[in-house]
């Protein structure tokens, strides 16, 4: 008996908007896009047994930045959580599977340190390079299949940017 893409459950994630003192935000280029993409995305990952959203989205964005959590003010919560689908091509490729996309809390931080408190050189790096970005341009930076999630993110957020 084969197993249904609607049978697939969401993994379970949190998601980051830093943005530092001037309203810009935080993107990274992640290592594993595809030659010739120019894939962008905020921090985010997976919500660990046990763990709730707020200490998952610290913990990844120390894993994937390298910003310490009394380096950040947490400004808001998204009201809802947040959900995508993959691609019909990735399902299977990657979380070995188990998965048809994510369910995402997203977290707005202010990010209260300097430039060189940022390492994407870390133990779990997934960045290849980062910069800051006007808010507006991160739908036009997000791999298609999370744009709508982006762009919804950034409404719930933007008076708070």
């Amino acid at each position: 008996m084969s197993i249904s893409l609607e049978d697939l459950p969401y993994r379970p994630c949190a998601g980051i908007m830093l943005a530092n003192m001037q309203g810009k935000i935080f993107v990274g280029q992640r290592l594993d896009s595809p030659v010739g993409t120019d894939a962008w995305q905020m921090p985010q990952g997976g919500i660990d047994d046990g763990e709730d959203a707020e200490t998952a989205a610290l913990r990844e964005l120390f894993e994937e930045t390298g910003v310490r959590a009394d380096l950040v003010d947490i400004l808001a919560r998204s009201r809802d959580e947040h959900f995508y689908d993959l691609p019909d091509d990735m399902i299977g490729r990657i979380w070995k599977g188990k998965y048809r996309g994510q369910r995402q809390h997203w977290f707005l931080m202010r990010f209260k340190g300097t430039d060189a408190d940022i390492n994407i050189e870390t133990a779990h790096q997934e960045f290849s390079k980062w910069q800051w970005i006007d808010a507006p341009q991160l739908p036009q930076l997000i791999v298609p299949f999370k744009k709508r999630l982006y762009e919804n993110i950034l409404a719930e957020f933007a008076d708070l940017i």
